[in-house]
């Protein structure tokens, strides 16, 4: 069989290959999109911005959880959902996020990302207002003090006058006058050094006053103070309607309790009765504004750590020198104190007017917290603080009166009730009212459940009390080795002036030592006390009595100290807590 002869029919052959070749190349042309656009696409999610808004805060003593809420209506597929523009000081392994719609849909990864933000200047108003009050003030007080010294001053230019020079005109003065001019002169340096320190404490108090609000001014924000962007993944079959939650703890928040004592110590024929209004006094300088939002305050410490810290072993050696390192040591940290700052009362209204009602919190007391929930909505702004009321309690008080004559004579008016709250009474500070009129502060320490609390509420003018020596006794040996002794003895003078019968106290002390050299006897001439150690303070004894209305009692303590006659002893206070 003869085979095709290429090179005979090789033109035609070529001529229908490059033909077959076109119609492949325009095929493919063809085909090839057609084919690309049968495949099935990639899917890309689609980047949705939320607009959300704060619902509730729950504030701890050093820290806040922020909820925010957001509508979503998103379609079919996967979302990137992003919250922008919130407080730099988010804790990014804080956040949680929950969501419920129509139809169910997933949450995925929740990203985090920081973005520059807007310096701008944060002023506190009433807080400026305040700090303007109290400097203004302090002038004025430094004002009187500086008149008060040039008074001083004059007395004692005449008082280095000699009697002979007093006279008018420089005339001596008449002996029978002498004793008239020192007495003035006596009286008018007690009176104007009584002014003088007066005032001088007021400035002390002024200047802790001032001291305390500059360190609560709002700092103004570092230029491009970071912000921070949440980026949420979602995904749902179908299309989605329903509403995101994304919660958050936030620093620049905290809250401290502060309290109102208002006693009325009644007459002749009715009872005392006390109100303690519980409050929560909420800052916050998170950056973003609480507005119109619910507001809890809870008892738990968020920063303190999850555990108790872990106690290394001790080792104790012999002291060995070893070479001390050039230069200076690296300062120990300190911790700041938190600072609680009462918010100014409203006048009470007029007679003819309703009285207005304080809205209480409701609490949810547990094993190891409490939180109250503030009724309402609230709004703080930043950079701001609310005081809020969380419980009024109507109690009824014990009375008492005690005076610690040995340091100051007067009487002061106690009042003790026992803690029946669910939640313990938290360390703060306490307005003290007394029939109408605010006496001053004082400090509530920690009380459990079932606890007795005491809060002191100003001088009573209506109990006298007067404390005098009686005698002081001390001995020079004459020969070697014997021992040197102080005998001294006091009375203190107690009288109820009140209509109604009252308790009263008498706190006094006498001398110890922890040297077995000195030894310190309380004599038999000493009044039996009712409390032979106050407080676990040696040495501090106590008389509690009950006084009829006109009634006066005394007491009195003598003691002997004896210690060997080459030694001298000093006698000074020990601190308390030592």
């Amino acid at each position: 069989m003869m085979r095709p002869n290429k090179t005979a029919f090789g033109p035609a052959t070529a001529a229908i290959e490059g033909s077959h070749r076109g119609m492949l190349m325009r095929m493919r042309r063809v085909v090839l999109p057609c084919l690309l656009l049968l495949a099935p696409a990639p899917a890309f999610a689609a980047e949705v911005e939320l607009q959300s808004k704060i619902d509730r805060v729950t504030v701890f003593p050093d820290a806040a959880v922020v909820t925010r809420i957001a509508p979503l209506d998103l379609a079919a597929g996967a979302s990137t959902l992003f919250l922008r523009g919130l407080p730099g000081t988010l804790d990014p392994a804080s956040i949680r996020v929950e969501g419920a719609g129509a139809a169910a849909f997933a949450i995925g990864g929740i990203d985090v990302r920081a973005t520059p933000g807007e310096a701008r200047p944060v002023i506190d108003a009433e807080l400026e207002r305040r700090l303007k009050g109290l400097r203004d003030e302090r002038d004025g007080v430094q004002a009187r003090i500086g008149a008060a010294q040039g008074k001083k001053a004059t007395i004692e230019r005449y008082a280095q006058a000699s009697p002979e020079k007093l006279g008018v005109e420089a005339k001596p003065l008449e002996v029978a006058q002498w004793q008239a001019a020192w007495e003035a002169i006596g009286g008018g340096l007690a009176a104007v050094n009584e002014e003088v320190r007066t005032l001088t404490a007021r400035v002390r108090d002024l200047d802790a006053e001032i001291a305390a609000l500059e360190r609560a001014r709002p700092q103004p924000p570092r230029p491009g103070a970071p912000k921070r962007d949440v980026a949420v993944a979602v995904e749902g079959s179908s299309q989605v309607k329903g509403e995101l939650r994304v919660s958050y703890r936030v620093a620049g928040a905290g809250w401290a309790p502060i309290y109102d004592a208002r006693l009325e110590t009644a007459g002749k024929d009715t009872k005392p009765s006390l109100e303690l209004v519980r409050r929560a006094q909420v800052t916050q300088r998170t950056g973003e504004d609480w507005g119109d939002v619910a507001l809890a305050v809870s008892t738990v410490r968020v920063n303190r750590g999850a555990a108790a810290p872990d106690l290394p072993p001790l080792q104790v050696s012999f002291y060995e020198p070893r070479p001390v390192a050039q230069g200076r040591p690296a300062p120990m940290s300190r911790s700041m104190e938190a600072r609680d700052e009462v918010a100014a009362r409203a006048a009470a209204p007029a007679a003819p007017l309703a009285k207005a009602e304080e809205v209480e919190a409701t609490v949810e007391a547990g094993a190891f917290q409490a939180t109250f929930n503030v009724p309402g909505r609230v709004t703080v702004p930043q950079d701001a603080s609310k005081s809020v009321v969380l419980a009024k309690r109507a109690l009824a008080p014990n009375l008492l009166v005690r005076t610690a004559p040995v340091i100051d004579e007067t009487a002061y008016l106690e009042a003790s009730f026992v803690n029946e709250d669910e939640a313990p009474l938290l360390p703060g500070e306490v307005a003290i009212h007394r029939d109408g009129a605010y006496v001053g502060k004082a400090r509530l320490k920690l009380t459990a459940t079932g606890d007795t609390v005491d809060l002191g509420f100003g001088a009573d003018d209506r109990v006298k009390i007067v404390r005098v020596p009686l005698r002081r006794r001390e001995n020079e040996p004459s020969w070697i080795g014997q021992t040197k002794t102080d005998l001294r003895e006091f009375k203190t003078t107690v009288r109820n002036l009140h209509a109604q019968p009252i308790r009263i106290t008498v706190v006094d002390r006498l001398p110890f030592s922890e040297n077995t050299a000195i030894q310190v006897e309380l004599l038999r001439e000493t009044t039996p006390s009712t409390e032979k150690q106050v407080n676990d303070k040696r040495g501090v004894m106590a008389w509690t009595s009950d006084y009829q209305p006109g009634e006066q009692k005394e007491i009195r303590l003598a003691y002997r100290v004896k210690w060997p006659a080459e030694r001298d002893l000093v006698y000074e206070p020990k601190p308390i807590g030592r």
